[in-house]
């Protein structure tokens, strides 16, 4: 593992921090990741991602998350955070009898 503290660096443009765009298209549903935007801070952003995500009114909530914040698993690892290293969840060893018919 790496220490996360010294690998978060913020991507800019113009001295501007990236801020990733979560759109949220109707009540009660989730929030879906649209896209990225550059901006000063994050009222700005929130206009950006307004502006750019949500032109034909297609959202009811947005959320702006500065990049740099965002902490993610590394696809390469995936064996190491997904893998089966909890065979009990599979019943596969467990011997059924035949009385007890389908479950």
């Amino acid at each position: 593992m790496t220490d996360r503290a010294t690998t978060t660096s913020a991507p800019t443009v113009g001295g501007y921090p990236l801020w990733e765009v979560f759109v949220r298209a109707k009540r009660g549903l989730n929030h879906v990741h649209a896209g990225s935007v550059h901006a000063p801070d994050a009222d700005t952003a929130l206009q950006h991602a307004r502006d750019v995500y949500t032109r034909r009114a297609e959202g009811v909530s947005l959320w702006v998350v500065p990049s740099a914040a965002i902490v993610a698993s590394d696809p390469d690892g995936r064996d190491d955070w997904f893998g089966d290293s909890k065979p009990y969840r599979h019943p596969t060893f467990y011997t059924i009898p035949d009385e007890v018919g389908h479950l």
